[in-house]
């Protein structure tokens, strides 16, 4: 009987029924009650029956067909080596903003890939097109429930849209957001628009904003972020960056939307991502207006969580550590990005007043590599690092934001690692963790 090569195992987890049913990690997924598997939305939706009949083909070709009882969405236990279960699908637009055409030659392959896929959408938070979406895949994420799905907007207005995108399809892919948000759907979204200055910023803001409000409450919130542009711009569409009076403007804007918006659904909705207050020099929000912080990911509300983990976190300390502060002694380093650099300043001030034995040195690192319009910490490469920290008092312990280092690994963006800073540096490498109680930890050692 003919097969499909299925789909392989990467991990089965302890105490799993996978486990107790002898499957193993290298073993091949065929079929899951006679229905073949394409990816990972067809897996998590036959799984879910009490009942499965799973085709499992050993590494020696021997097939087994187990019968397996089980509670009602009980996971399997079992990982993919590949978690989609299929090839990504890879973006076919040509953004006028795109990030990736804005990188040099010569880094690593996967850098320069494009994803545009609703799939990962869900699974892993990225934000699509909707360009690559046929009605067919509107069908399975309507039949598989698979929600949230986080849509790149840029602009409700169909032309602008096309042309934003690089694509003559892309102003009628808006229309799949209807069926998405369609009465009884169930299906949550939220949006992003990259604001691109005298592009779909102004009065084109105020339409996609105004546009977008319809889709509430399918459509959760809606981030504004500033495109970022690096050094590596030759023969791509001019683009300038946002001053400090540009990014008030976009935040009033924002703001004055936010108000009627809540007195109309009680939640905020739009939200201007921390670098627009950065930029305009002003203080973040109160952390009512974040709605829950459900853009976190997309660089919205991330310093004002920060600000009050970490006030948190020196009231703790300073009721249950006060002691080991007093005999505390202790030299360390941070390095970071310029966008961020007065917050983790002023933390690192903080912690120094309360504790005099602590002497903590944080450095602004440029980046040089992209260009010096790109301040983000998690855009910061390693070559920069050792450069810009060759013959600086280190202390014992240098730490590194835990958003430069890839999943899973520590490979900064150049493939430097944070062995080759630790060699380069003489210094033995910290990573800071983004959680405010944690950073405040890290600081004093505890």
């Amino acid at each position: 009987m003919d097969k499909q090569k299925g789909h392989v195992i990467g991990t089965v987890l302890p105490d799993s029924i996978a486990e107790e049913m002898g499957i193993e990690a290298g073993d091949l997924l065929l079929e899951i009650n006679n229905e073949k598997i394409n990816d990972i939305f067809d897996y998590q939706y036959l799984v879910q029956d009490d009942h499965l009949d799973v085709l499992i083909r050993k590494a020696d070709g021997e097939e087994w067909l187990l019968d397996i009882d089980k509670d009602f969405d009980e996971e399997l236990g079992i990982e993919f080596e590949n978690g989609l279960m299929d090839n990504y699908r890879s973006c076919s637009n040509k953004c006028i903003f795109c990030f990736i055409d804005q990188m040099p030659k010569g880094m690593r392959p996967t850098l320069y890939f494009k994803d545009d896929d609703s799939r990962l959408s869900f699974l892993q938070g990225n934000y699509v097109t909707l360009t690559n979406m046929s009605d067919a895949d509107i069908d399975r994420i309507l039949k598989y429930h698979l929600s949230p799905i986080n849509v790149s907007f840029q602009t409700t207005n169909p032309e602008l849209r096309c042309k934003m995108l690089g694509n003559r399809f892309a102003g009628e892919a808006l229309k799949k957001v209807d069926r998405l948000c369609a009465d009884g759907s169930g299906i949550e979204l939220n949006g992003q628009i990259v604001l691109c200055k005298g592009v779909n910023d102004g009065k084109e803001l105020e339409r996609s904003i105004s546009d977008l409000t319809k889709y509430i409450p399918n459509l959760q919130s809606v981030s504004v972020v500033p495109v970022g542009l690096s050094k590596y711009r030759d023969g791509l569409y001019p683009l300038e960056p946002f001053d400090g009076e540009d990014a008030g403007k976009v935040i009033d804007l924002i703001e004055s939307w936010q108000k009627k918006i809540y007195n109309e659904h009680g939640i905020h909705f739009i939200h201007a991502s921390d670098e627009w207050y950065f930029l305009a020099g002003r203080d973040f929000p109160e952390a009512d207006r974040y709605d829950g912080y459900i853009q976190l990911e997309n660089g919205v509300g991330m310093m004002r969580l920060l600000i009050d983990e970490v006030d948190e976190e020196f009231e703790i300390i300073q009721k249950e550590a006060s002691d080991a502060l007093k005999s505390l002694n202790r030299e360390i380093s941070l390095a970071t990005g310029r966008l961020v650099y007065p917050c983790i300043k002023e933390i690192a001030d903080k912690a120094m007043a309360l504790c005099p034995g602590l002497k903590v040195h944080v450095y602004e690192i440029i980046n040089e590599f992209f260009g010096e319009r790109i301040t983000v910490s998690g855009l910061l490469t390693g070559q920069d690092i050792i450069k810009q920290l060759k013959g600086k008092p280190l202390g014992s312990m240098l730490y590194l934001p835990e958003n430069l280092l890839r999943s899973g690994d520590n490979y900064l963006l150049d493939d430097v690692t944070t062995l080759d800073i630790e060699k380069e540096l003489d210094i033995k490498i910290g990573i800071a963790r983004s959680d405010g109680h944690d950073l405040v930890r890290d600081l004093f050692g505890l």
